[in-house]
Formats: structure tokens, C-alpha cells, sequence
């Protein structure tokens, strides 16, 4: 039987590619999986909105941020952000795409706010990576760098969640390893997402490219904001609510408390006037919420890939027919976690589902634990770079496309699919046969 996974993410991707809106794709993606497996579409539907509510918090945290960000713009503080960058990194575009790089990756580790920084930094640079003729692609490649890198390779933040979950889940199916020789077991595959960021940066994408201004809005809001450089008391309360968002997310571990702290204080100060509530909250409604929905979707099209066994039989039919070829089985569990987290699209919930099952063949394949950890972290890895569904290209997406400029699937999935996931591939196959 031809898998509900591999047809459904095949329908995903080439409805992608296609330029079929994002939510559309998921969605037929999700009906396709459901009557691949026997079920009705009554019943692939009541799975689907089942399984929605599995990303309901990260969907109402994402909104929250987007209204939070525009009331940030709104007091016109990243002009003195801007304007540094104009001066210092004019004309060197490779340092800037470093930069941006190394400011994503801070946002995982040592301020975890994961993607909520993009659409506060991003969109005031629009006009100067147009001036700089600095090519999207580019930068979306490095943001999601910073996205990902840092949880496969550092075990702190967000990483250290990650490493925790692989740790966890091996020990669980009968393979103890101590989450301080992750990082080590991550090393390579680490090595190969460098590796691709330094192909995007000096090879793929270091000519000019030169985008046609077809909406100004976000260019005049650029140029209005670096005139406006005198630093007042309310860039000050900005700065205390952005410190106030950041500590309280971090105590309570929630992006919504940490969000509606900033909203309160934004608008108790007065940085916001109540009476502009209606016009900041739907403008980051605007900005952020056709992620919030994408997240649900998939969080429902995630459930019926779980819910119909599809995943299992999937990798099930998969190692049935590889013998003692270690190299086979590290190859196919790599491509399995490939086409499920291009399904999924969350390394994190993959990890659970594969770490079941690879965990019992890589024991019996005489496989370290090294080397299983290896692949389990980079079987869960692969396909979040790429996949339409992920917050490591829907949050590079929100950002670079705020002036209508930037295709989600061409501009975003396609070049960080290439240049992730295909070094993620060969590192990966690498450790896992070397540790």
C-alpha cells in the first residue's frame, strides 16, 4: 500500500510549488492522507479540527507578538536600529546577512524568543536591503540558519530542549544516554548547516538582485523612521516593555503572558493611545495571523498522520526490506524523518514518533548510541528547513513579506529546503556512520 505520508506530502509540495496558497496545500494535503488511510472525508475532517487545538497556544502566542511588534514600530525605536545599520553595514552585504544570522541564532539560546524578533527587526530594513539590491532569499536563509543551528547544536534554550526530548525518548525505548554527549552526537550535522549557510551567503546568492517597488508603504515608514532619531521618553517605556515581555516570558515560560505584559505596559504608558488599539491590533492580526492559522492546520493534518498510523507504517514498510546495510538503514531513517517533519513540520514533535521506532533497529543494527542519537536528532531535523508548514520559514516569511515582496514557497522553503536539508542529509549520514 502506497504510504498516506508520501502522497500527502507530495501533494503539499507540488501544491506549494504551484503557488496554491499555504493553508490550501496543508489542507488537501490533510484530506489526501485521510482517504489514502480508509476514512471518510466526515471523518478526515472531525481528525483534522480535532488537531487543531494541539497548536491553539502557539497560535494565540503568535497573534499576541504580531500586535506587540506593531506597537513596538509604532514608536518608531528600530529607526535607531536602521540607521546604525545604514551607516556601518552599507554595501556589506555579506556582513549584514552574517549579522542577521548571528541575531537569530541569539534567539534561541541566550534570549529565547524564538521567532518573535523577525517581524520587529525585519520589515524597518526592507527599503535597505532594497537600496543595498540584497537578495531575500539570502536573507531568509540566514534567519532560518539562526532558527534552527542553534537547537541542534547547543544545549542551552530551546536546544536544550531539544537534546532533553532526544535523551528522553531514547532512555525511554531502552537506550540510556546522558543528554551531555548530545551535543556531541549533534556536532556534524551542525557543521553541515554552516556549511550551507556559507554556500547561500558567498555563492548562491551573493550577486545583486534587484526587486521592482510595487508598494512603497513599507519604504516610506523606513525613510520617515531614520529621520526621526531624537531619542524620547517613550522610546525609554519601549525599552521597558520590550525588558518587561522578555522577563516575563522567561519566568513563566509563556509567550503569551510575556506578550500581553508588553501590550499592558505599551498602552498604560501611553507609548500606544487607547485610541489606536482597534488599528495596532489588526495590523498585527495582519502580520501574524495567517501563521497562527498555518500552525493550526497542521497541527490537525499532524494528528491524522498520527491518528491513522500512517507514520508507523510508513517506516515499518521502510526498514522491512534493508537487511544489515547499516549505511541503508541510517539513508532510509533520514529520508523517512525527512518526508514526516516536511509533513509535520516540527523537528520537536517528530523526535517522539521516530525515536519509537528507530530507536528497537538501530540497537539491533549495532548502531552507538552516538550514532543513534545522531540520526534520531537529524531525522528530526531535516524538513523543518522547507516546509511550508514550519515556524522556521513562516517566520522569516512574515518578516521579508511585509511589503508584499517575498513569495513564501519560492522565496523561502525552496532555498532553505536546498541548502539545510541537503548538507543536514550528508553530515548526518556521516555521523551516523563514524560515532
Amino acid at each position: 500500500m502506497i504510504n498516506a505520508v508520501l502522497i500527502s506530502v507530495v501533494v503539499m509540495v507540488v501544491l506549494s510549488l504551484l503557488r496554491v496558497n499555504v493553508v490550501l496545500a496543508i489542507l488537501f494535503a490533510a484530506l489526501t492522507a485521510g482517504l489514502t488511510s480508509g476514512l471518510s472525508v466526515v471523518e478526515t475532517v472531525d481528525i483534522l479540527v480535532s488537531g487543531m487545538g494541539g497548536q491553539a497556544n502557539t497560535a494565540l502566542s503568535y497573534i499576541l507578538l504580531g500586535v506587540f511588534t506593531v506597537m513596538i514600530g509604532y514608536s518608531g525605536i528600530t529607526g535607531f536600529l536602521v540607521n546604525y545599520l545604514i551607516n556601518v553595514l552599507k554595501g556589506k552585504k555579506a556582513i549584514m546577512l552574517l549579522a542577521i544570522a548571528g541575531v537569530a541564532c541569539l534567539s534561541q539560546n541566550v534570549v529565547p524568543v524564538h521567532i518573535a524578533f523577525i517581524p520587529i527587526l525585519i520589515p524597518p530594513l526592507l527599503h535597505l536591503f532594497d537600496r543595498m539590491k540584497l537578495d531575500r532569499r539570502a536573507i531568509a536563509t540566514a534567519l532560518t540558519f539562526g532558527l534552527k543551528t542553534p537547537y541542534i547544536m547547543i544545549p542551552a534554550g530551546f536546544g536544550l530542549i531539544f537534546h532533553g526530548i532526544i535523551a528522553e525518548e531514547m532512555k525511554a525505548n531502552g537506550m540510556p544516554i546522558n543528554i551531555t554527549q548530545i551535543p556531541m552526537a549533534m556536532l556534524l550535522p551542525g557543521l553541515g548547516m554552516i556549511v550551507g549557510l556559507f554556500i547561500a551567503i558567498f555563492i548562491t546568492y551573493r550577486k545583486d538582485r534587484v526587486v521592482n517597488v510595487e508598494n512603497e508603504s513599507i519604504a516610506e515608514i523606513a525613510v520617515t523612521v531614520e529621520k526621526s532619531l531624537t531619542f524620547t521618553k517613550y522610546h525609554m517605556f519601549t525599552i521597558i516593555a520590550i525588558i518587561a515581555a522578555l522577563a516575563v516570558q522567561l519566568m513563566t515560560n509563556s509567550l503569551i503572558m510575556g506578550a500581553l505584559t508588553g501590550i499592558v505596559i505599551m498602552f498604560v504608558l501611553r507609548i500606544v493611545p487607547f485610541k489606536d488599539g482597534d488599528h495596532v491590533v489588526n495590523e498585527g492580526i495582519k502580520m501574524m495571523g495567517m501563521i497562527a492559522f498555518v500552525m493550526l492546520i497542521a497541527s490537525g493534518y499532524s494528528t491524522i498522520l498520527k491518528e491513522t498510523g500512517a507514520v508507523e507504517n510508513l517506516v515499518e514498510s521502510t526498514i522491512s526490506f534493508l537487511g544489515d546495510s547499516k549505511f541503508m538503514a541510517a539513508f532510509f531513517m533520514l529520508l523517512v524523518g525527512l518526508l514526516i517533519t516536511m509533513g509535520i513540520g516540527s523537528s520537536f514533535g517528530t523526535i517522539p514518533i521516530l525515536a519509537a521506532l528507530f530507536v528497537p533497529l538501530c540497537a539491533a543494527l549495532g548502531f552507538s548510541p552516538l550514532a543513534t542519537a545522531a540520526l534520531i536528532g537529524t531525522a528530526g531535523a531535516l524538513g523543518d528547513a522547507g516546509s511550508p508548514a514550519s515556524d522556521s520559514t513562516l517566520g522569516p516569511t512574515s518578516g521579508l513579506n511585509a511589503d508584499g515582496k517575498h513569495h513564501h514557497i519560492w522565496d523561502t522553503c525552496v532555498p532553505t529546503f536546498i541548502h539545510f536539508n541537503i548538507p543536514l542529509f550528508v553530515f548526518g549520514m556521516i555521523a551516523a556512520m563514524f560515532l
